[in-house]
């Protein structure tokens, strides 16, 4: 059985490695320029360039198109967005909705800081991280993504938060959300995170996979989507044991876990209020027909370079918890989220809850 999951897990690291955004892997080669197209050309770079610069601080008036420039990562936190992306790639989007694609969340975050993007999706902590850095330049408008995050293996022992007592949990995300959200979990349910449950942190998922198959039968992981789609389409023995935002919810029924957001620069929502509504109107849509088309969308998903294969995006896409909150309701579950990572760490959410004037619309 133990050389069968190797041999599987082989097979798994080559799918998997190919996947960058949930795990956070560098990735300053990885920006993928998207204009609303699956391709690009240096032409399109150009124009899409110059657009920018004339459109990103005024907004919209009848009969013209705003501009704007947007950044997400490659996985959950911009599946949402491709119904957007193709209609302004077919020239049929009320604006120009520019998506630019990065592995990793610090490619983003210094051209939010610099003002070269006017929205991007981004993890919900590293809002708030952004928020206090920039002297509350950075909004956050909605929510995008919850939980991604599940404990699957091979023990078919494990049906409940507390069976994870005396066992191994093999993980990425030390010193991020996710090592925040399972400790969270694991302390709410009485159990001590590296007492009660040994967790081994490893920097990627890949590495999640080969500990797996070393550990053979009995193994644990806690792994993201659409990674444990992709393992499991190559290991028929792994299976999802806990669902770790039911879990969440379960303990902190006032809060979510919230995994991405969609944050924009505040100058430009003030300056820009109708391209704003009408944003964030199109922005729902297109979350909505992800969700209701998940055949087509994962499709696009592939096509656009989200995730490699539309048969493992149309797979993971009902696990994914893609999204759109705002207003009232995305303050109050953003503000509960922030508090539990702030008492769990400060500096998780940038040494300071953020104030009122971070929630867009709220």
């Amino acid at each position: 059985m133990k050389k069968r999951w190797a041999a599987a897990v082989g097979a798994v690291i080559l799918s998997v490695a190919m996947l960058a955004g949930c795990a956070g892997a560098p990735a300053s080669s990885m920006a993928q320029s998207v204009s609303g197209t699956a391709s690009s050309s240096s032409a399109g770079a150009s124009s899409q360039a110059a657009a920018s610069e004339s459109a990103a601080s005024t907004d919209s008036t009848a009969g013209e198109k705003g501009v704007i420039r947007m950044a997400g990562l490659k996985g959950p936190t911009t599946m949402g967005v491709v119904s957007l992306m193709k209609e302004t790639e077919e020239g049929k989007a009320r604006h120009d909705y520019q998506v630019e694609m990065y592995g990793a969340a610090d490619e983003i975050a210094p051209k939010l800081i610099q003002g070269e993007l006017d929205a991007a999706m981004i993890p919900c902590n590293l809002a708030s991280v952004l928020y206090n850095k920039t002297g509350g330049k950075i909004q956050t408008a909605a929510i995008n993504t919850l939980g991604v995050l599940y404990i699957v293996g091979t023990d078919d022992t494990v049906k409940s938060v507390a069976d994870l007592k005396g066992k191994t949990l093999y993980a990425t995300g030390k010193g991020t959300t996710p090592e925040y959200a399972l400790n969270h979990i694991l302390t709410e349910n009485g159990l001590e995170p590296g007492v009660d449950v040994t967790i081994e942190y490893k920097a990627e998922a890949t590495e999640v996979v080969s500990a797996l198959a070393a550990a053979g039968e009995g193994a644990l992981a806690m792994l993201p989507q659409p990674y444990v789609t992709t393992a499991q389409m190559q290991m028929d023995t792994l299976n999802v044991l806990l669902d770790l935002t039911e879990e969440w919810n379960k303990v902190s029924p006032d809060s979510a876990l919230v995994t991405g957001v969609l944050v924009v620069q505040k100058d430009f929502a003030e300056q820009n209020p109708e391209l704003m509504s009408d944003f964030l109107a199109d922005y729902q849509a297109s979350v909505e027909w992800v969700n209701t088309n998940t055949a087509e969308a994962a499709a696009l998903i592939a096509d656009y370079g989200i995730v490699p294969k539309a048969a493992v995006a149309e797979k993971a896409l009902p696990q994914c918890n893609i999204t759109f909150v705002s207003g009232a309701e995305m303050k109050q579950q953003v503000s509960g989220y922030l508090q539990v990572l702030m008492d769990a760490d400060a500096a998780s959410v940038g040494g300071a809850l953020p104030g009122d004037d971070f929630y867009y619309g709220a």
